[in-house]
């Protein structure tokens, strides 16, 4: 059975044993998923010891209203890059809708738009992404790396990072205290 294509809107939780240590109990937001390739944000993580006011000064933009929030660690791809990923009520320069469900921003006029209190009533920002040349996330998903459920503003805005893996695994009918790190053969 091929791996499903084109899962943008989706989440992606790491499986138990992936054998990368950089996505134990990832869990990713996917926003490309093409033929060329994906790309997503990673939410299962964040950066320790750095506030979104803390990027705002780097990038010398005063913080406003913004809410100190944390910084998610978005994957291993040029993570000192910054995204926004924000629910669909904003939208701006070079801004990419992600199906229905959420928005991918990486430009500074989105950061000085939450700043000013304009920017998307719900977000979360991320340094780094998870990248995929062409068919290796279906490679990887063809090995059972991966499990594929239902993105929701719930998951992505509500639910905090500590237990979003497991919230996810519980929300598509699976007890993730059930799955097993090997499989066996029989």
């Amino acid at each position: 059975m091929d791996a499903p294509r084109f899962l943008s809107g989706q989440l992606l939780l790491a499986m138990p044993g992936i054998g990368d240590p950089r996505f134990e109990k990832a869990v990713i937001a996917m926003c490309v998923h093409d033929e060329d390739g994906a790309l997503g944000i990673g939410l299962g993580r964040v950066v320790p010891r750095l506030g979104f006011h803390d990027l705002l000064k780097q990038l010398d933009i005063a913080p406003g209203v913004a809410p100190n929030a944390s910084i998610h660690h978005g994957g291993p791809v040029e993570p000192q890059r910054g995204f926004i990923l924000h629910t669909p009520d904003w939208g701006g320069q070079d801004s990419i809708a992600v199906s229905d469900r959420w928005v991918l921003s990486a430009t500074l006029d989105i950061l000085k738009a939450i700043a000013e209190g304009k920017g998307p009533s719900r977000w979360i920002a991320a340094l780094g992404y998870a990248g995929w040349g062409p068919d290796q996330l279906e490679s990887e998903m063809g090995r059972h790396g991966w499990f594929v459920t239902p993105g929701d503003q719930h998951l992505l805005f509500d639910c905090d990072v500590e237990s979003r893996w497991a919230t996810a695994f519980r929300q598509a009918g699976i007890d993730p205290r059930l799955l097993a790190a090997e499989s066996g053969t029989a």
